[in-house]
């Protein structure tokens, strides 16, 4: 056995005692420090205090027990250099051949409601990632080990040869380097939004830990794996959405589900009423609120009865048996919603590729805030997420034409704004009252998107509300929507042409109001 010495501190004591008690089967000394050499104790295993080894006590509330020339000269000596084993015997440094460490929770600490910064600050390790990083520098002669889940491997290991294979020792060095690297991203975001508020640092530290592997990405030649947000703390933590949901039924999730739940939960969160929004290739292309679920699905579908083919459909009520019956009638990828009825359950579950995403809280929409991030090559673009609300009541809207929008006009509008900032931009979508009659994006013209919105409406254009995106540049697309019998439009406004816009409405007889803000989705 080549494990003599084993230094033990965690936090985290999941499997400690057991695994200290292998150790000193094994004939390893350990040395430990308070909480756990108090475990280890009382499980019945030998253990040294740390204070017998360095001549020091534990002080100043702990803050002081592991950062000492004796403990970290016993991790980083060199074994294999005569120079440094010669200053070990002079000054009586043993040598540490294994330290077992996880760090203070301070994931933990600021989860709290209402945590004291004082409270936050004696959560911040400084012992253990220092002892941590000795270890894992010196990963040739010492074995580091950072979370629980490893004890298993390395004690076999430890069986079956008497050592961890060089191998082996790199792989736990990178994953304590990774450890202590996700500690520090989290410190460091944590206090600047609490301590300055600041929301774009010169350096951005993100940490992100593994959901799952995925067979492969966008296409099948891509690669790609699914990871979440580990900072632990912010208003998207507990929100919920795809990373926070529960797969109760079906194959797993690929990249492009992943996209396209991601795109249909946020929308579905815009309403308050029951709701329905159908999305196909990260863009809505049905969206209905209406008395009961079964009527927002069908109203929602009946904007466009081929698309939804292998789409995903999310709800903000608790899906019942009567609406999932109308689902099983088509091939979908994705159904999701906040939580599933028996019946629903035993209707959908039948269909056995048929994923069911639960998402607690989609039923009562929360404010959300938070940043958003895109990936460029070389870099990213961070955002506020656009989670500002259009409404009629905020004092920006204001009538532009001659004629003046109706109360259901007015209602049906601010409706129609909540679906077309969902849409790929350059985005218009048609409403009758407060479901999706046509839709249209993803175009480089806004009058192709017009163009498509109204040929997917058909007749049911005649008498809608019309809501834009941004601004119209001409005076085309207005122009398409009169030939199709559009009775109202509601656009932010702002463009050079705005009086021609302006002119084209009162000409058509359609009253058109600007909300004064823009909500292009790229």
């Amino acid at each position: 056995m080549n494990i003599k010495r084993a230094l033990v501190s965690v936090s985290d004591k999941t499997g400690i005692t057991d695994f200290g008690k292998s150790l000193h089967e094994m004939g390893v000394e350990i040395i430990s420090t308070g909480g756990t050499a108090r475990a280890l104790r009382d499980a019945g295993v030998p253990v040294k205090d740390i204070s017998e080894i360095t001549g020091f006590p534990e002080m100043m509330d702990g803050r002081v027990k592991t950062l000492h020339p004796i403990v970290h000269g016993g991790l980083l000596a060199l074994r294999d250099s005569e120079e440094h084993m010669a200053a070990a015997k002079k000054h009586g440094i043993g040598m540490i051949d294994m330290v077992v460490c996880n760090l203070y929770p301070f994931e933990a600490a600021i989860a709290k409601e209402g945590v004291s910064l004082e409270e936050v600050i004696e959560n911040i390790d400084i012992g253990g990632p220092s002892m941590v990083r000795s270890a894992a520098k010196n990963h040739r002669f010492v074995i580091i080990l950072t979370n629980p889940a490893q004890y298993g491997d390395v004690l076999g290991q430890l069986r079956e040869t008497g050592d961890v294979p060089l191998e082996a020792r790199q792989k736990l060095a990178i994953e304590a380097y990774t450890h202590t690297a996700h500690y520090d991203a989290i410190i460091s975001g944590y206090l600047r939004e609490r301590l300055t508020g600041e929301s774009y640092p010169q350096t951005l530290n993100l940490t992100y830990e593994k959901v799952q592997g995925m067979r492969y990405g966008e296409n099948p030649h891509q690669s790609a794996a699914f990871y979440k947000n580990a900072m632990g703390y912010g208003p998207e933590a507990a929100e919920p959405s795809v990373t926070n949901s529960r797969q109760l039924h079906g194959k797993q999730l690929s990249y492009n589900n992943i996209m396209d739940a991601d795109c249909a939960i946020e929308a579905v969160k815009e309403f308050a009423e029951p709701t329905c929004v159908n999305i196909k290739h990260a863009t809505p292309c049905g969206i209905a609120s209406a008395p009961t679920l079964k009527q927002a699905w069908l109203g929602a579908y009946d904007c466009d009865t081929y698309s939804p083919f292998g789409g995903v459909i999310a709800f903000n009520r608790e899906l019942d048996g009567e609406t999932a019956q109308e689902l099983a009638k088509l091939f979908l990828e994705l159904v999701i919603a906040p939580s599933f009825s028996k019946g629903s359950l035993d209707i959908l579950t039948q269909k056995k590729n048929l994923r069911l995403l639960e998402v607690p809280g989609l039923e009562k929409p929360a404010g959300r805030k938070g940043r958003m991030t895109r990936y460029v090559v070389g870099g990213l673009l961070v955002q506020d997420r656009d989670t500002k609300a259009i409404s009629k009541e905020s004092g920006d809207w204001k009538t532009a034409t001659e004629k003046q929008p109706t109360g259901e006009q007015l209602k049906a509008m601010e409706f129609a704004v909540k679906c077309v900032k969902h849409v790929k931009s350059n985005s218009v979508v048609f409403v009758q009252g407060t479901k999706t009659v046509g839709i249209g994006g993803g175009q480089t013209a806004r009058v192709d998107s017009s163009f498509i919105a109204c040929h997917k409406g058909g007749e049911r254009i005649k008498g809608s509300v019309m809501a834009s995106d941004a601004f119209f540049p001409f005076r085309d697309a207005v122009d398409i929507a009169a030939e199709k019998g559009v009775a109202a439009i509601v656009q932010p406004g702002g463009s050079i042409r705005d009086d021609e816009v302006i002119a084209a409405a009162n000409e058509h007889g359609i009253a058109m109001v600007f909300s004064g803000q823009r909500c292009f989705r790229h």
